[in-house]
């Protein structure tokens, strides 16, 4: 709650009724939260100063989102748009590599005429119609493209797979 409110941009009365503690507590909370980790606070600064300045946002491959209301006047609407500043580059980043990962499995399905096929995506989550026989063949394909598809990030990419007859089973 505390990871996700900071980066939504949650404040001391969101995050004490969402956590079920006094705005003091909450307030707290915070404070700790960017004491202990001081570059989620340097991201969150530079990243609402860069969006003031060009109107947009941009992900790790370069995609924008304008945030024209960035600098507007009416404070509800400004803390809106600096929201969106903040968690788009994150968020946006999530989606652009899990499409990237989705091409390349893509392409080596059909490079090694297999007849299983990704058939679903699910936020970060992909699911795939398998062949049973070619199951363990398909396993590494998945989770190259899948960890490999943003190589230059400096945080390791880990990949969980799950098999089972349907979506539940494989959780």
């Amino acid at each position: 709650v505390v990871n996700f409110g900071i980066m939504y941009g949650a404040g001391p009365f969101r995050m004490s009724e969402e956590l079920g503690i006094s705005r003091s507590d909450a307030n707290q909370l915070i404070e700790q939260y960017f004491r202990t980790y001081p570059g989620i606070n340097d991201y969150i600064t530079k990243t609402i100063a860069e969006a003031r300045q060009n109107t947009y946002v941009k992900t790790l491959t370069g995609r924008r989102r304008y945030v024209p209301d960035i600098n507007s006047e009416n404070k509800n609407v400004r803390e809106a748009a600096e929201r969106v500043a903040i968690n788009m580059p994150i968020q946006g980043t999530a989606a652009d590599m899990i499409k990237i990962a989705m091409i390349g499995i893509h392409e080596d399905l059909n490079a090694g005429n297999f007849r299983s096929r990704m058939i679903l995506q699910v936020h970060d989550e992909l699911v795939f119609d398998v062949y049973k026989p070619e199951l363990e063949a398909i396993k590494p394909i998945i989770e190259t493209r899948m960890s490999k598809a943003m190589p230059n990030l400096k945080v390791p990419i880990l990949v969980e797979m799950g098999v089972g007859e349907n979506w539940r089973e494989a959780h």
